[in-house]
């Protein structure tokens, strides 16, 4: 097959990108770092009528940590809006039809949601902490439907957990949460510094996902190109505090110094666990990765980077 991968030199995507080289497909990595400007309709447009893509897989976005997004709350939701128009709009006019894949923050769900379960994904505003990214992941949603109903345009849409591994920026403040930490407590060890901050109290707890289990299921729905326009779940139905990951991460790097918690940060969501129950259904054999070895997977993968031993 051909297929598009949006956002294929980033973190997720270059993932993705690597999955689907091994199937054998016909694999066109996008993105800002070889020209293509995904907030420009023409460049969009030209691009999809030249290569004309069986599957578009849609890894792009305007992201960073919780204080960037907040921070950069009108760009990221500018940037982010324009990317999705474009994508589906050019669809429609150069390759209708073409599926396109997209996998969806879980932070799109209702701020007020522990167990994040399907049926309430529309039941209330997104945390305040992630307003702008949030609800840019929300018009994913609201995009492909209008999309579906209108023009036909076949989608499938997952939500996913916090995704941690190799392949992200080495930035703490551009990078997920996990891989952040990993990156600034090997800095820390480094120069042997005897406390390591940790943002925020410690307590909220989130659900994680290996980005190559990831990457694994979004090249599955490509085999199976089974439009899915309600959004589904990737999901563990399991959850860690902060804390309880900055002791895995200790452990790993070898860390000495003591954890101490910075409380002028925000927490965000006190829980946020997506219930596994759908996807089971339709994944009743799937093995995630266990969450101590992708995170000793994911210290190596900085450690090169990085340059740290």
């Amino acid at each position: 097959m051909k297929v598009i991968v949006l956002g294929g030199y980033g973190f997720v995507g270059k993932n993705v990108v690597e999955e689907l080289n091994k199937r054998g497909d016909e694999v066109f990595p996008l993105s800002r770092r070889n020209g293509f400007d995904l907030t420009k309709l023409d460049i969009v447009v030209d691009k999809f009528k030249k290569i004309s893509p069986d599957v578009i897989i849609n890894c792009a976005a305007h992201v960073g940590s919780l204080h960037y997004v907040t921070e950069k709350a009108a760009d990221v939701l500018d940037d982010n809006i324009r990317i999705i128009i474009n994508i589906y709009k050019a669809v429609k006019i150069s390759s209708p039809d073409t599926i396109i894949i997209n996998p969806i923050s879980n932070c799109s769900y209702p701020g007020n949601t522990n167990i994040q379960n399907e049926v309430e994904y529309w039941k209330g505003p997104v945390h305040p902490s992630v307003w702008a990214y949030g609800n840019s992941r929300r018009m994913l949603v609201v995009t492909s439907k209008c999309y579906n109903m209108q023009y036909g345009i076949k989608s499938i849409n997952f939500i996913a957990p916090n995704a941690y591994g190799p392949g992200d920026y080495t930035d703490p403040n551009r990078t997920h949460a996990l891989n952040g930490m990993i990156i600034r407590m090997l800095e820390a060890k480094k120069k042997g510094a005897e406390t390591f901050e940790i943002w925020g109290t410690g307590k909220p707890i989130r659900e994680w996902i290996y980005v190559k289990d990831l990457a694994r299921i979004l090249v599955d729905a490509v085999e199976r190109q089974k439009p899915q326009i309600e959004p589904i779940n990737i999901a563990q139905n399991k959850g860690y505090s902060i804390k309880e990951i900055a002791e895995i991460i200790k452990e790993v790097v070898g860390y000495n110094g003591d954890l101490v918690f910075n409380t002028r940060y925000q927490d965000g969501d006190p829980v946020k666990i997506l219930d596994d129950k759908l996807f089971r259904k339709k994944y009743p054999d799937f093995v995630f990765t266990d969450l101590k070895e992708g995170i000793k997977e994911t210290v190596e993968y900085y450690k090169k980077e990085l340059e740290v031993v």
